[in-house]
């Protein structure tokens, strides 16, 4: 066998990133109702596409956009989004994901449906950050979270 064919095996054996998985996830979405607290295919809100999306590629995001964007450390600027990225807006109230360059798969709003929609002027000034997510990344966060939800220990009490 050439080297050629070989290589040609082996990416097609090789796993997909897990972004490509999301984000075909969430554009296969596209026309499904926006619903307030959804994430199913009956309707999502903007987190719960998210949340299924990056699920299907073996990654467990926290539920809500503020919890999604906090699970990581390493932030992405406006200037460096990549497909894949989740990008968050209005004070954490909202979150899309990088389709394309200038474009982003979202759920809008009630009464919408998931779409593509081109960043616009005005997405960029309500523009809070972007993250990558990675497998890495969201185990420490459930390891913070894990800690921070575990009762304090009792402390000892002094008698007289």
């Amino acid at each position: 066998m050439d080297g050629h064919k070989l290589k040609e095996i082996q990416d097609k054996r090789a796993p997909k990133p897990a972004w490509k998985i999301a984000l075909k996830f969430a554009m296969n979405k596209r026309g499904t109702p926006y619903v307030w607290g959804g994430t199913s295919p009956r309707g999502y809100d903007c987190s719960g596409l998210m949340l299924r999306a990056y699920q299907k590629a073996g990654i467990q995001l926290p539920r809500v956009a503020a919890d999604q964007y906090a699970a990581f450390d390493k932030k992405v600027s406006w200037k460096n989004l990549k497909p894949g990225d989740l990008v968050f807006f209005s004070n954490l109230g909202h979150v899309g994901m990088i389709s394309r360059p200038g474009y982003m798969v979202h759920a809008p709003r009630t009464g919408d449906v998931v779409k593509e929609e081109k960043l616009s002027a005005w997405r960029r000034s309500a523009f809070v950050g972007g993250v990558r997510p990675d497998r890495k990344g969201v185990r420490e966060w459930r390891e913070f979270v894990k800690q921070r939800d575990e009762p304090a220990p009792s402390m000892p009490t002094a008698t007289l």
